[in-house]
């Protein structure tokens, strides 16, 4: 089956993306959003690839070196055999802070043998939108743009540089290794020097590992999400991407096609309270700090979606010269839903504030700045709460009163008032617990849907939603609720296609949706796994983690009958959300294990 079989490469900073077999089909540098150097995932014969390239006698697997972000590809005829470990250089640097340059490192380990290879090397910089030129220097290769826009990219090999950009044929006697990097090295490397970098960047992957909790069950599953989660976090603002990619289709041919190589409050808040589950606390404080650094106003509305540098404007372009990933067109860049008003983002991302205030009270070091965007918070949700607005799906045209933005207008509300507890400030919470009384009524009086019977996707309609799920994850509704209960039977019956479920299956912008959301299939299991059916829940989590890619990897979307992978890769919202489900499988098992052992006493 064609699939998604990719591996994703990064250091915090930027990304690659490396096919099954070893090419390299999709990279931007010197950061995630900067146009791409490598993009044959968005157009086969225009978009450039590095590949490494065998006859047919050698088997090619693929895996990750355990506990890292190191990808190792392994290429053997049985008698010859290479590795090529793939990494982006991060570490800790002795005077502190991080070493993570905007280079990718494939280092070639030679196994037994005299393996033969050839390499196709073919930089296609500024996303392939002019002509790409290679030459060859003292020290390297230089590849450049320069019809419209002026751009480099270094490449530094231990083998001979004719060889590599002529795709002559390279016999392997020793270790090897290739270096792409943005900007000219003072030193030259060398093998020894190439080498070291990957220890170095084992080591930190090593250590960061050990510092996330051990599950008695799906722990490797746990902790490739999270390393995968990890890579998609900047380190330089804070920020969280969606994805590292854009325009990969959610559905092939068509035209749901976005960038999502950007920081969504909503997104971002939900991964980083995932990471704060597992002790990252690091990442937790960036992104605040990444979220107070974007509020100098008081009374300034949060977008729904910035830059990963803090911009406010993503201007949405097409760039109509490339064909797209199987021929889905059009590819964006940029993207035009950071205009849109979208209530829910108030109430994720107070619930994030609260957290980390239980964590730390005011030992946090922004403390009053938090209490200061909890005020703000308040004062923009008791002026917008009865607006409709796009919704957490991002429907381009009309508004609505969705049903999941007001409850997480409530949540804002709710999560605002424990807040006020924690830090003393009484004298705000009549006034708030007025508000978010009124808030939950209303939803309570306009969401349910008494011939439906379920909380439905927006006031007045007879049409469900998979994001109503959360209404008790959030904590306004108990899962043994009974309304709670029959919405997810009622979504069980409407949106679930043989174990995957459909956001919702009205017609949006752009017709009826035709692949699930992976996000919302896991919603659907915590659902059941909390309203006491865990028996059908972990066998549907099973049925779902057989989905991924070959190394456990999830994007945005899996079509109904072919089970395929579809949109941008990989994706943060799918990762997180398999991480609280198995946590909570995990959980369960190991409170039974106490359970069975004081049985046994």
């Amino acid at each position: 089956m064609d699939n998604l079989n990719y591996g994703i490469i990064g250091n915090c900073r930027s990304a690659a993306l490396i096919s099954v077999k070893g090419s390299m089909d999709w990279s931007c540098l010197p950061e995630f959003d900067s146009s791409s150097i490598f993009a044959k995932i968005l157009d086969e014969k225009k978009g450039g690839s590095f590949e490494i390239l065998v006859d047919d006698s050698y088997e090619i697997k693929q895996a990750y070196e355990n506990r890292t972000n190191i990808l190792v590809t392994t290429f053997s005829n049985g008698k010859d055999a290479f590795e090529l470990r793939d990494f982006m250089p991060r570490y800790h640097k002795m005077e502190g802070g991080y070493h993570a340059q905007p280079e990718i490192i494939r280092y070639v380990k030679l196994v037994s043998g005299s393996p033969k290879l050839s390499i196709h090397y073919n930089p296609r910089l500024e996303y392939a939108k002019e002509a790409t030129n290679s030459f060859i220097k003292k020290d390297f290769i230089v590849s450049l743009t320069d019809e419209q826009q002026y751009d480099t990219v270094f490449l530094y090999t231990s083998f001979e540089k004719e060889k590599v950009l002529n795709g002559d044929t390279l016999t392997l006697k020793d270790d090897g290794f290739f270096l792409i990097t943005y900007n000219e090295k003072l030193l030259v490397p060398n093998l020894e020097k190439v080498y070291l970098e990957m220890e170095r960047t084992k080591i930190y992957w090593l250590d960061w590992c050990d510092r996330t909790p051990t599950y008695k069950k799906y722990n490797d599953k746990i902790l490739r999400s999270a390393l995968t989660l990890k890579m998609l976090t900047y380190d330089k603002t804070g920020a969280v991407l969606a994805a590292a990619t854009t325009s990969l289709p959610e559905t092939i041919g068509e035209v749901r096609n976005w960038d999502y190589r950007f920081c969504w409050i909503r997104d971002a808040s939900m991964v980083i309270k995932v990471m704060s589950e597992l002790g990252h606390k690091n990442s937790a404080l960036r992104y605040l700090q990444f979220i107070i650094d974007l509020m100098p106003d008081k009374d300034e509305k949060f977008q729904i979606m910035y830059g990963i540098n803090k911009e406010k404007t993503l201007t949405e372009i097409t760039l109509d010269h490339l064909d797209g990933y199987k021929g889905s067109k059009p590819v964006r860049i940029g993207n035009a839903a950071y205009q849109q008003t979208q209530n829910d983002i108030y109430g994720i991302l107070m619930d994030v504030i609260h957290e980390q205030v239980c964590k730390f009270g005011t030992d946090l070091e922004n403390c009053e700045e938090l209490w200061g965007i909890t005020k703000g918070i308040v004062w923009i949700v008791d002026k917008h709460w009865q607006e409709p607005d796009k919704g957490i799906w991002e429907f381009r045209e009309e508004d609505r009163h969705f049903t999941f933005s007001k409850v997480l207008c409530w949540v804002a509300i709710d999560r605002a008032i424990k807040v006020a507890e924690i830090f003393g400030k009484h004298h705000k919470l009549e006034m708030w617990k007025d508000l978010e009384k009124a808030i939950r009524e209303d939803i309570h009086k306009n969401a349910w849907n008494d011939e439906v019977k379920a909380f439905v996707q927006s006031y007045g309609s007879n049409y469900l939603d998979a994001s109503v799920l959360l209404m008790e994850s959030y904590g306004f509704i108990d899962a043994k609720d009974p309304k709670f209960v029959s919405t997810v039977h009622a979504i069980d019956k409407d949106l679930n296609n043989d174990g995957l479920l459909y956001r919702y299956k009205n017609q949006d912008d752009f017709g009826l949706p035709s692949s699930s959301f992976t996000i919302c299939t896991f919603w659907f299991i915590k659902s059941l796994f909390k309203m006491g059916e865990e028996e059908k829940a972990e066998a549907l989590f099973k049925q779902v983690l057989s989905y991924s890619n070959h190394l456990g990897l999830f994007s945005e979307d899996i079509d109904f009958k072919s089970k395929r992978l579809l949109g941008n890769f990989p994706q943060a919202y799918s990762h997180l959300a398999l991480i609280e489900c198995a946590i909570l499988f995990s959980k369960k098992h190991s409170e039974q294990e106490i359970i069975d052992h004081i049985t046994d006493l």
